[in-house]
């Protein structure tokens, strides 16, 4: 069942806390997620496990489910010789997943879609570089298919996220115009610019004037530079800010593993609101322990 608000309405109300990193949450289920397809696999060999992995955020306080379709692409998904209806039917069941676990309990919790950067379907660590040599138009019939499935399957929003440059957020821009579902777009940052270096300033105005755009911010990225940007996103646009950062381990694309400690820390929620962000939570590795101390956080002061 369909939340009675829309999401852009909640923000308007006040804050709306995000789930945290899937994968994380699948690997401490049990799950193996070496494979190519990472979290996207288990849409077709363990459904049940991402339901759960929902499930454990909604407990926590989480008020949207972001989808486990990140890295589900129907050019991925046919390197595994999964047909094109088949792959669609996943990708619809990434939504039917959420929303599923959402109706567990007797608040609101909203669905957001995600659609990931070309380079998570690569599996090669190219989305925190971007510049992948594609044209813009190149980029925008990339994501146009899976826009497209993901928006039949109903979700309350759209989350172009860990988008690492402003060419692949024009074609994202290009590809969702039109479809009927509010989106939100999140840049992967390094510093005070984005992952292909450009300024981000100039990628948050990309955004400015969209009234699809229900919110624009950073994510997948360290907690520190989240920080920064909220402000920034904000004076650009004009518009709540979503930001949910990595746990502040860093991901080594070679040896396809986490180094390094965490620096997330929940309390810094209080400054991120006072900055203009609305929409907030964590992205990899962190998980349901860290959203509810985010909740509680932001229960304790005042939304």
């Amino acid at each position: 069942m369909r939340p009675a608000r829309t999401l852009a309405a909640a923000l308007a109300e006040g804050v709306v806390v995000l789930d945290g990193g899937l994968s994380n949450q699948l690997e401490a289920q049990g799950c193996e997620l070496s494979d190519e397809l990472w979290s996207a696999r288990l849409l077709a060999d363990g459904p049940r496990q991402i339901e759960a992995a929902h499930a454990a955020y909604v407990r926590a306080g989480a008020q949207v489910l972001i989808t486990s379709s990140y890295q589900a692409t129907f050019e991925g998904f046919a390197r595994r010789a999964v047909p094109r209806e088949e792959a669609a039917g996943l990708l619809a069941r990434s939504v039917e997943l959420a929303r599923s676990a959402g109706e567990l309990i007797g608040r609101e919790v909203w669905v957001a879609a995600s659609v990931g950067p070309y380079g998570a379907m690569l599996a090669d660590g190219s989305e925190y570089r971007g510049r992948y040599g594609l044209s813009v138009r190149e980029l925008e019939r990339f994501h146009r298919p899976r826009i497209e499935a993901l928006v039949a399957a109903g979700p309350d929003a759209l989350a172009l996220e860990t988008v690492p440059d402003m060419d692949e957020a024009e074609a994202l821009m290009r590809a969702v115009d039109g479809c009927g579902v509010p989106v939100w777009l999140s840049y992967s940052i390094s510093g005070e610019r984005t992952r292909a270096g450009q300024d981000l300033a100039e990628a948050f105005a990309l955004a400015a004037g969209r009234d699809q755009v229900i919110a624009v911010g950073v994510n997948c990225c360290e907690p520190g530079d989240a920080d920064r940007s909220v402000e920034l996103a904000q004076s650009v646009t004009g518009k709540p800010v979503v930001v949910y950062p990595n746990s502040g381990e860093r991901w080594d694309a070679e040896k396809r593993g986490w180094r390094g400690g965490a620096t997330y820390d929940p309390g810094r929620v209080r400054d991120w609101l006072a900055a203009g962000a609305r929409l907030v939570g964590g992205c990899c590795r962190v998980g349901p322990e860290q959203i509810a101390e985010l909740t509680a956080a932001i229960e304790g002061g005042d939304r």
